[in-house]
């Protein structure tokens, strides 16, 4: 009865059904105390570690655009410009007609996916990753293949680096090369050389590059840049913008890769804000191939209409704050990857470039080391296998708890490595 596109078995694995009764038995436990259960270093979201953006001065801002009704497939004009705004505070020179809005990233990828790809297709994803990847090219009836980040030693330490020879792997009918930068949870983030082997490989293989750049703002090195940098960023040269028709001038650049490159974000990240559900992609294409491509999306975007215009009305007015609440969370991130730091050595916890997550080995069996954890140390992390990591004994934890239980739970975690 059911679409083969779902999984056969949709109940909980044992692992995690074991640890949900984990997690009855600690707050059990604890039932009465004065102190948390359990610290949660699985924590995704600004709003539940404090860090909420205010609301109040955008909805007084905006309420009066959300009874609006004006379809359009891209999004609201005003909204995109705000996107292009967001993006030249940061140095990026996108212009409105290269904005599709969406209302997730997740639906970004579901477009991605319905314009150019066909049932069977492969998606490369790398592994590590995010596991809700794999399910978002299952319902597509997509694949996908693994192209590997290792861990590599550098000067400074260990960090996971991009393994290009891995890409080579590809299956035949692979369409979508995606890179997610930085990397979720490793940290990693592309560096040029990084980007020009990415780059090539699509343009040898007539693939589509995604990059999804969520925790694009939260970098923790002077020295790494957004991969759009690297194309589209620096002062515009007259000579980059093709009138794609009507004088819509759009930045291309005219010797630029010979793929389309399509760039991810949204709401949820840049300003803290998941339960808004508005979320954007920034493209580029060679010119040929731009408004043909641009035509493809507004289809699938008109097909649905799904960015509401109280989401809209109210991301043009958020992302005004977005760098001021970038710095907020990133002195977290860093306090916290500090107090890391300082109890595991790299070896143990490769380096972080950016984003909200970090990794550590501590012992030889992902699965008991969380149980241990939680019942033990009344510390929630996530376990290794859950990300794909192809040894076992790694744990995820997150960097946006508060300080003073995020060192707590460094001090928890760091004493059962040592017994």
């Amino acid at each position: 009865m059911l679409s083969s596109r779902l999984p056969k078995d949709l109940s909980p694995s044992p692992f995690f059904a074991e640890l949900e009764r984990a997690k009855a038995d600690v707050l059990a436990e604890c039932a009465g105390a004065n102190s948390l259960p359990f610290i949660d270093m699985t924590v995704s979201s600004p709003v539940k570690a404090g860090l909420p953006i205010d609301l109040d001065a955008a909805v007084e801002e905006s309420r009066k655009e959300f009874g609006c009704w004006n379809p359009d497939a891209a999004g609201w004009k005003s909204a995109r410009e705000a996107v292009v705004e967001y993006y030249r505070e940061r140095g990026g020179n996108f212009t409105a007609g290269q904005i599709i809005l969406t209302a997730s990233t997740s639906e970004a990828y579901s477009v991605l996916f319905k314009t150019f790809c066909d049932p069977g297709d492969v998606i490369l994803t790398p592994m590590p990753g995010y596991p809700l990847l794999d399910t978002l090219a299952q319902l597509e009836h997509l694949e996908c293949a693994p192209y590997f980040l290792k861990l590599k030693r550098e000067k400074t330490g260990f960090r996971f680096v991009l393994d290009s020879d891995s890409l080579l792997a590809a299956p035949e009918k692979a369409k979508i090369l995606l890179l997610v930068s930085p990397h979720n949870p490793t940290g990693h983030c592309i560096s040029r050389e990084e980007w020009n082997e990415a780059v090539r490989f699509c343009e040898e293989n007539n693939l589509i590059l995604v990059v999804d750049e969520v925790f694009g703002d939260y970098s923790f090195s002077p020295e790494v840049r957004r991969s759009w940098e690297y194309l589209m960023g620096g002062k515009p040269e007259p000579a980059n913008f093709f009138d794609a028709g009507s004088n819509d001038l759009i930045n291309l650049p005219e010797n630029g890769p010979r793929c389309p490159i399509f760039w991810l974000n949204g709401l949820s990240k840049a300003v803290g804000s998941p339960q808004l559900k508005l979320g954007w992609m920034a493209f580029y294409a060679p010119r040929e191939q731009f408004e043909p491509i641009r035509a493809a999306l507004e289809f699938v975007e008109d097909a649905y209409l799904s960015v509401s215009a109280p989401a809209q009305a109210l991301g043009t007015a958020l992302l005004k704050q977005s760098a001021a609440y970038e710095s907020r969370v990133k002195e977290r991130l860093l306090q916290n990857w500090q107090t890391l730091r300082e109890a595991f050595p790299s070896k143990y916890c490769p380096e972080v470039l950016g984003g909200w997550y970090a990794v550590i080995r501590l012992g030889e069996d992902d699965e008991e080391l969380t149980l241990r954890l939680l019942k033990e140390k009344h510390v929630l992390v996530q376990p290794g296998f859950f990300f794909d990591f192809d040894e076992d004994g790694w744990v995820v934890v997150s960097l946006l708890q508060e300080p003073a239980l995020f060192k707590e739970a460094v001090a928890r975690m760091r004493s059962l490595a040592d017994s």
